[in-house]
């Protein structure tokens, strides 16, 4: 099929280093690209990207040849209209902003105030690696229902996963990790259903299983896996962004120990300015034309979401990382019937604790000497370590 926009060369290890001038091109110049690579076209401008996110009966997330699926399963983020309904209803109610408040905030300041207790006395860390993971890792296996996994397993689960759903150039390797994860977490979410089947618990496997249509073994199994992918890898690159930028701001951190509610601007701009989140899939049902450009029926589209959050037609000055721009409101979560389920228990769990909470124990804490950020990935993307160094108590 001959492209019907223009035809881009884009090399992935360039991507990796750094998309965002990519991005900057591409919305200036060839808004809707088609790119031999991945072939597909990337949709970069904020204003394409929502326009296609509100026209599920054109662009579906059930997309031939999916990496995710490939990766997992058939589940929910490639399911559209009743089917997507039926798994979504299923799996949120533990997600809802009311369940996380009353039920899920308590255990997962338990569980930061261990990881903290732990770390303090060390005066030196990763708080991403060391902190921020684990925190993550505890927070998810309580949320799901799966206690019994050996502390960083899940964190390997999701790296694995993750790099499926990513392996773009398809690498034999990429695939092989993740189908090992993928056949641990069934068989950890098998022995969870048995459990849960006697005994409910609140918890999101619970949930599937006594739902009023309740979800079969194996899609438990698949949406899980979603779930375990995003639901670290997201909150885990937020906070690390977020750290960061607070620590090489003086004043903002002076405004955030008077103030510990800007916490919660400091989330939504991180998630913004840093997308861990770059892109995600869609397929054309019926052409559709869209910025000057037919999208042929049966092509595979990108709404490469990390770009629009840096569209300047849009946010001013996209560039700066400013908690105090005008409201704008971001993809960082997606949109529509897709809309991030956990996206209220990444709030809470990064702004309203792991933050506020690293910053007020850890005393004294700042940058380790010598560090220098490392940000990578463009289907994902994060810091890779964010070193620190702090007063031990006593």
């Amino acid at each position: 099929m001959t492209p019907t926009a223009p035809v881009v060369e884009l090399s992935l290890d360039e991507m990796t280093q750094d998309p965002y001038p990519v991005w900057e091109r591409l919305r200036a110049e060839a808004p809707i690209a088609y790119v031999p690579t991945l072939d597909r076209y990337l949709v970069t401008r904020y204003r394409d990207i929502v326009e296609l996110e509100k026209t599920p009966e054109v662009f579906s997330s059930r997309e031939e040849g999916s990496l995710l699926t490939r990766v997992v399963g058939a589940n929910l983020l490639r399911e559209d209209g009743a089917a997507h309904q039926r798994i979504r209803r299923s799996v949120e109610p533990p997600t809802r902003p009311r369940q996380v408040r009353d039920h899920w905030a308590k255990k997962f300041a338990v569980n930061c105030a261990i990881l903290l207790e732990q770390l303090e006395p060390q005066g030196r860390a990763d708080l991403i690696a060391d902190f921020a993971e684990p925190l993550v890792e505890m927070n998810l296996a309580a949320l799901l229902g799966l206690s019994d996994v050996p502390p960083s397993t899940m964190s390997g689960w999701s790296s694995s996963m993750m790099a499926g759903n990513g392996n773009y150039a398809d690498d034999p390797a990429v695939w092989q990790r993740a189908s090992a994860a993928t056949a641990e977490i069934d068989e950890y979410v098998r022995v969870a259903v048995e459990h849960v089947r006697s005994k409910p618990d609140g918890s999101i496997i619970s949930a599937m299983v006594h739902a009023e249509d309740p979800l079969r073994l194996d899609e438990v199994q698949n949406n899980v896996k979603v779930i375990i992918g995003g639901g670290i890898n997201e909150p885990r690159h937020v906070f690390g962004t977020g750290g960061w930028k607070v620590l090489t701001d003086p004043a903002l951190r002076a405004r955030l120990a008077e103030d510990p509610s800007i916490w919660r601007k400091v989330f939504e701009e991180s998630a913004r300015w840093l997308s861990p989140i770059g892109l995600y899939p869609r397929q054309v049902l019926s052409d559709y034309d869209i910025a000057g450009v037919t999208l042929p029926a049966g092509s595979h589209v990108a709404l490469v979401i990390g770009s629009g959050n840096r569209d300047s037609e849009v946010i001013e000055n996209a560039d700066a990382f400013d908690i105090d721009r005008a409201p704008a409101p971001h993809l960082a979560f997606g949109g529509g019937p897709h809309f991030c389920m956990g996206a209220w228990v990444a709030r809470h769990e990064i702004s309203a604790l792991a933050w506020p909470e690293v910053f007020q124990q850890l005393q004294g804490l700042r940058l380790a000497t010598g560090f220098e950020p490392e940000i990578r990935g463009w289907v994902f993307r994060g810091l890779t370590s964010l070193l620190v160094e702090w007063d031990p108590k006593g």
